[in-house]
């Protein structure tokens, strides 16, 4: 007898929709709070006054890009919902044409005619809004829209982000926390890229030296604008 034996693979796909989130609210919450620290010292602000602006701008980014990423995502999820209910609504009206698209849709991948239709009658005879959401629309279980896991997960991020730069402005001399917090936030975020680079499968080199960039025009600029603020005061 013959065992049939299952190919297993890994993906990462399925990680898309936390993991965005949890990267964006990282390297914001990083960049941002890291970008503040700098530019209120550059002007020349107390350490204390540093430390509860740091805490100020971790709450407010907080909240900021949970309520942005819920919003956003949700709009997706109910740009989803809508086009679900055409398409029952569709199938419920004019199946044949919708086994016709779907047949077509086969075909444009390469299948043959007699084959995509036996394909699109076997899938709309087992689960026909569903060929149709993950064919048609583009719409699967892995990729659909999760505003609330989104929001916690990029809400969550940008805490844990900005906590670094913060906690390095607490511990570091007054007198050179400009440094401090800019070569410890670079770290920060070149370690972030890597990891999340890491994590969706692409190259760790590339991941970090993109975020890196990035977070040294932010800080750049805004210790720029700093220094000629303090400067004018």
């Amino acid at each position: 007898m013959k065992f049939m034996h299952r190919h297993t693979e890994s993906h990462r796909s399925d990680r898309i929709g936390w993991l965005r989130a949890a990267v964006l609210g990282a390297n914001d919450g990083i960049v941002s709070t890291a970008s503040l620290l700098i530019g209120v010292a550059a002007a020349n602000a107390s350490h204390t006054s540093l430390i509860v602006t740091g805490m100020a701008g971790l709450v407010a980014g907080a909240m900021s890009m949970a309520a942005g990423e819920y919003v956003s995502v949700h709009s997706q999820a109910d740009t989803e919902r809508a086009d679900l209910a055409r398409e029952r609504a569709e199938l419920a009206s004019n199946p044949k044409a919708e086994h016709s698209e779907l047949a077509h849709i086969y075909m444009q991948r390469g299948v043959s005619p007699e084959l995509a239709h036996q394909v699109a009658d076997q899938l709309m005879a087992h689960d026909a809004l569903g060929a149709h959401a993950r064919d048609e629309l583009g719409i699967s279980e892995t990729l659909t829209a999760k505003p609330l896991q989104a929001a916690l997960a990029s809400a969550a991020s940008f805490v844990v982000g900005a906590a670094l730069p913060l906690a390095v402005t607490v511990v570091a001399p007054a007198h050179s926390v400009v440094p401090w917090v800019s070569g410890m936030s670079l770290l920060f975020l070149a370690s972030l890229g890597a990891v999340a680079a890491r994590a969706g499968g692409a190259k760790v080199l590339v991941g970090a030296w993109r975020v890196t960039l990035w977070g040294v025009l932010a800080m750049g600029i805004t210790a720029t604008v700093g220094a000629l603020f303090g400067a004018v005061v």
